[in-house]
Order: C-alpha cells, then structure tokens, then sequence
C-alpha cells in the first residue's frame, strides 16, 4: 500500500504504547484512524490531542477480549468511515507468569487480549477489508518472544499471532491483503502495569502476581528505558507501505533468534540419512 493518503486504519490498544505510536504515525501519513482501547480515559486524550494536529481520528471503546464488543467496534468504524483498509491488532498484556505460577483465569485473560482478538480481528475486519477490492492490510502485535519461548503463557500468546501471520499471508495476499507481523523488543509502554486492565469478570479469578524478583525487575527497567513507541510506529507505516512479512524494532535479540534456528536445524541434521519406516 504505496499511497496512504486517505486510507482507514483500526488499531486496537490504541490509547498508548505501540498502539498510540502506530495510530499517530499512521496519521502523520493522511491515514483516518479509528483507536480502540480498554482505558476510556485514556483513549479521548489520546484522540484530543491527535485532533489538534488535523488529524481525521476518532475512538471507541471495547474489551477486545470479548468478540461481541470488537463486532460492534468494528460496526462503529464502517458508520464513521464508511471502509477499513488497515487492521492493527494491537492490544495486548504482559503476565500469565510462568511454570509453578500458572492459573485458568490468567490464562483466559492472556491468550483472550493477546491472540483471540488477533484471530478474531482478522475474522472481522478482513472480510471488510475483502469487501470494498481496494486491497489493505493487517499488521498484528506480536513480540520477540514470539520467536524465543521463556513458556510464558504471554510468549505462548506472541508464538500463535507469529503463526497465524506467516500462514495467513500466503492466504490473503491472492485477495489483495497484505499481513505483517511485527515483534519488537524493549519498547517504552506500560505493557508492565498490564494488570490494571484485567477486566471486572476475571478479577475475582485472579491470584496475586507472586513477588517480583529480579527478573522482573530487569525487565521493568528496560522497558522504562525502551524505545521510543512513535520510531515503532513510523516503522510500521513503512512496514505497511511495503508489504514487510517481519517488522522488527531492534537487532538486540537476533543472536537468540539465530540460536533457536541452528538448534532446529540441528534436530534434522540428527536424523539425516536415515529412512523412516513405513
């Protein structure tokens, strides 16, 4: 998609973070946004102060994990728009903890927000996207642990949006829609404060995040001290103005990614030679 100049986007987790830097890179660029997001709150400052650059924006709210509430956001964006060229699936969540700290409800929360809205929103929106021929494109939020498992329920989430993107593209790009996946690393959101989105239906179901370490709090620091979210999202204007399958943000993890490919190559050099009995 050369030409964004007048486009439509919907971008999920839109009220910062990735999300506000993707929607106002977007923006920058002529787009007409539509920002989703859980915070309400959060979602008008972000849309007023988008305004008062010019930009054709507009906002609604939606629990993304829930299909119906992102079936009517989705309905809200054709009234306002009338077409949706790009999907941004965007919204996500870190925790769920890992072996040892495991529970149903953190679970159903994680892989809700982080890949049943991907699936869902593809569900949705591409068949909007097929409607109008004018071609578009999805961009689904997945993660560097979307290609190196810590077996988080978080890194098992990224892993199905990395799989369901790449296999999705050689689907929908005969129907004029391009699919990119973008993985960053450390960027500067609020993706460690997730839990103050927990929805109330799952608050009572919710144990206690267990101590935090210093892991964790490795983690909290370089996220503090991230990448900016809007060089991300100017990133994935290009990604999209280009048709990039991968859109990454950093080299920091690509030895660990090499890591993990030479060990899956070495599995098949383990059985080379030798014929399977049939």
């Amino acid at each position: 998609m050369k030409d964004l100049a007048g486009k439509t986007a919907f971008v999920t987790g839109a009220a910062s973070g990735i999300g506000l830097g993707i929607a106002t890179a977007l923006a920058q660029a002529g787009v007409k946004v539509m920002l989703c997001d859980i915070e309400e709150q959060a979602l008008a400052k972000a849309v007023a102060e988008l305004k008062r650059t010019n930009a054709d924006v507009d906002a609604v709210r939606a629990d993304v994990s829930l299909k119906a509430e992102l079936k009517a956001a989705a309905d809200a964006t054709i009234a306002r728009y009338g077409k949706v060229h790009i999907l941004v699936n965007n919204a996500g969540v870190g925790g769920g903890g890992g072996y040892g700290q495991w529970t149903d409800a953190s679970w159903n929360w994680v892989l809700g927000v982080n890949l049943m809205s991907v699936i869902w929103g593809i569900e949705i929106f591409g068949s909007l996207i097929e409607a109008h021929g004018e071609g578009g494109q999805i961009v689904s939020t997945a993660s560097i642990a979307g290609l190196v498992s810590g077996g988080s329920a978080y890194d098992v989430s990224k892993y199905g949006v990395v799989a369901l993107s790449e296999g999705l593209r050689r689907t929908l790009d005969p129907r004029g829609i391009g699919v990119s996946v973008l993985c960053p690393g450390y960027i500067r959101t609020q993706i460690t404060n997730s839990r103050r989105n927990v929805p109330q239906r799952l608050i009572g179901a919710m144990t206690a995040p267990p101590p935090e370490g210093p892991r964790v709090a490795r983690v909290r620091e370089r996220v503090a001290t991230g990448i900016d979210p809007l060089y991300v999202g100017e990133l994935v204007r290009e990604g999209i103005e280009n048709d990039w399958p991968y859109i990454f943000t950093d080299n920091e993890f690509e030895p660990a990614i090499d890591e993990r490919f030479a060990a899956i190559k070495q599995g098949f050099d383990r059985i080379r030679g030798r014929q399977p009995r049939r």
